[in-house]
C-alpha cells in the first residue's frame, strides 16, 4: 500500500513516531555531547580497575541531612514503581493505583530537591530546573487523563521519568556527587 492510499490517521501516526524519534535523537546527542567529555575519565577509571561498584555505603546515606534522606527514599521508590509501570498494562484499576504512588514519591522527590543544594554552592542548580518541571507536569499530567488525552498523558509521563528518574538520577552518579560516593567511593 503506497503512502497515498494510507488513512489520513496512519500517515499522522507515522509522522508522529518520526517526529518523536527526531526529537529523542537530538535530545541523545546533546546529551552525548555535554556528558561525554565528563564521563570519559570516569569509563577510563572503571576499565582500569580503579573505580569498582560495591554495595551502598549506608552509613554515609544514615549521616546526611533528613531533606536528602527524603530525597533518595522517594527517588528509588519512584524508580521502582516507574519500571513497574512501564511494564505493566495500562488503564486498569491497578494502573491508576500504582501511578498514584509514582505521583507522590515524584512530587515527594521534586519538592525535597527544593531543600538540597550544594552542586553550585549554596544556590539551585540547573538540575533543580527539572524539579520546577516536575512539579509542572505532574498536574498537567494528571489533568490531561481526566480530560481523555490519554496520549498526551502518558508522553508526559514517561517523559518525567525520563527526565527526572534517569537524566537527573544519572547525574548524581558522577564522580563527586554522593550516589557516587555510595557506590563507588
Amino acid at each position: 500500500m503506497s503512502i497515498e492510499t494510507q488513512p489520513e490517521e496512519a500517515r499522522l501516526s507515522a509522522r508522529r513516531l518520526w517526529i518523536n524519534l527526531a526529537i529523542w535523537g537530538v535530545i541523545l546527542g546533546v546529551l552525548a555531547v555535554v556528558l561525554g567529555p565528563l564521563l570519559r575519565p570516569l569509563a577510563s577509571e572503571i576499565a582500569a580497575g580503579r573505580i569498582q561498584a560495591h554495595a551502598p555505603d549506608t552509613a554515609l546515606f544514615l549521616a546526611q541531612k533528613l531533606p536528602i534522606k527524603v530525597h533518595i527514599t522517594a527517588a528509588v521508590a519512584a524508580f521502582l514503581i516507574g519500571l513497574v509501570m512501564l511494564a505493566r498494562p495500562k488503564g486498569d484499576r491497578l494502573h491508576k493505583m500504582i501511578g498514584w504512588g509514582w505521583v507522590v514519591a515524584m512530587l515527594t522527590t521534586a519538592l525535597s530537591s527544593l531543600f538540597i543544594t550544594g552542586i553550585n554552592g549554596d544556590f539551585y542548580s540547573f538540575i533543580h530546573l527539572i524539579s520546577g518541571w516536575t512539579l509542572i507536569a505532574l498536574p498537567m499530567a494528571i489533568y490531561l487523563v481526566r480530560q481523555g488525552k490519554v496520549r498526551q498523558h502518558a508522553q508526559t509521563m514517561v517523559g518525567l521519568f525520563i527526565g527526572g528518574m534517569l537524566i537527573a538520577g544519572g547525574l548524581t552518579f558522577l564522580p563527586g556527587r554522593l550516589m557516587f560516593e555510595m557506590f563507588f567511593g
